[in-house]
Parts: structure tokens; C-alpha cells; sequence
């Protein structure tokens, strides 16, 4: 198993992309639909164009505390983030950011963003309760593709309220979603950044 999960992975990083690319291909399709260029329909574009305007505000307004900041430069051994994630996920959008503030903050974390959709057998190694969640953090050793932690898809608070709603109500409605992301603007990552220290043992 670890075999095919290291196979899997290697793959995935032969297309992964950057932050800065992921950005790129999506302000690329949302100045495709505002000059008309858009040939095919998606059913997904109205999330990603929201998508959009949500990270861009978190680009600029999300700001990471001097303490977190030095204790990221404190990793000591080289990792590599591999996210799975697709522009149409709000908690995708939500936290794509914040993880990557926090990879630039830190020479010893790389940051590589794989599309769950091109990569299902690598997505299918990491279920979240039998379904293709996402985002989906993989944190590996640079040296030696060892597996370290997971994290995903959402920060521990926003999956406790998940966790809730489903226990009481049997889905996630409409409604639910909308609170949900009333909550990321109010937290304004701590949760993520937070859950994140935990994972690399700086908090």
C-alpha cells in the first residue's frame, strides 16, 4: 500500500502547480467570463468566480502574527505540502490562502497544489468519512517522501460544526453553507494557522 501511496504521490507532484499559478488560472477564467471569451458552460463558475473574490480579499488583508511567523521559520526539517483542492470549493478558498502565508513564512515548507479531479486515486487514499473532501493537506519529509500528518478539509472548528449539523439535520443545507462561511470571515484563519502549528509541533 505504501508503495502505490508514494507512486500516487510522485505523480500528482509531476503536474502540481504554485500558489501563484492557481491564482493565475483562476483570475484567467474569471476575466474569460467578464470580456464574454467563456466557450463552455460550467456548472461550477459561479462558485469559483465567488472563490475568486474571496481569496483575493484574503491575499490581501490576511496577516500572519510576528510569534507565528518566527515560530515557522523554526521548522527545522524540509516538508512539502501537497493540497488537493479544486477552485470550485469554499473551504478550498478559505484556507488556500492562509496556507500559503504560512509557506512563505517558513525556507523549510514548499507549498504544491494538485487538482483532486486529475488525481481521484490519490484523493481516494485520503477520504474524510468515505467522501472526496477537500482541501486536503499531505504533509510529506522533502528527504524522504515519509508521510508526516494530514490535515483537511476544513480547520477543527468549522468541522465540529459540520459534525453538528449533520447529527442533527442528516445534511449540510444551503443555509448551513452560508453560516459556515460567515464563520471563516469571522475567524479570519486563526482556526486554520492554529490547527497548522499543532501538526508541525510548534504549538
Amino acid at each position: 500500500m505504501k508503495v502505490i501511496v508514494d507512486n500516487l504521490i510522485d505523480k500528482a507532484l509531476e503536474t502540481a502547480i504554485s500558489y501563484k499559478q492557481y491564482r493565475a488560472e483562476l483570475d484567467a477564467l474569471v476575466d474569460a467570463v467578464k470580456s464574454g471569451n467563456l466557450k463552455q458552460t460550467d456548472e461550477y463558475l459561479e462558485y469559483r468566480l465567488l472563490n475568486q473574490q474571496r481569496m483575493k480579499r484574503l491575499d490581501k488583508s490576511f496577516k500572519l502574527s510576528e510569534s507565528v511567523r518566527d515560530g515557522l521559520k523554526e521548522v527545522e526539517r524540509p516538508v512539502i505540502w501537497v493540497v488537493l483542492i479544486e477552485s470550485w470549493c469554499g473551504d478550498g478558498a478559505q484556507s488556500l490562502p492562509v496556507l500559503n502565508k504560512m509557506a512563505e513564512a517558513s525556507p523549510n515548507i514548499s507549498l504544491k497544489i494538485v487538482l483532486r479531479d486529475q488525481n481521484l486515486p490519490l484523493m481516494d487514499q485520503f477520504l474524510t468519512d468515505g467522501g472526496r473532501s477537500i482541501p486536503k493537506l499531505i504533509m510529506l519529509d522533502e528527504a524522504t517522501r515519509e508521510i508526516q500528518d494530514t490535515w483537511g478539509p476544513r480547520p477543527s472548528i468549522a468541522t465540529a460544526m459540520v459534525k453538528e449539523q449533520k447529527e442533527k439535520f442528516g445534511e449540510i443545507t444551503v443555509e448551513f453553507r452560508t453560516e459556515l462561511q460567515k464563520w471563516y470571515t469571522k475567524d479570519k484563519g486563526l482556526n486554520i494557522v492554529s490547527d497548522i502549528l499543532k501538526m508541525l509541533a510548534l504549538e
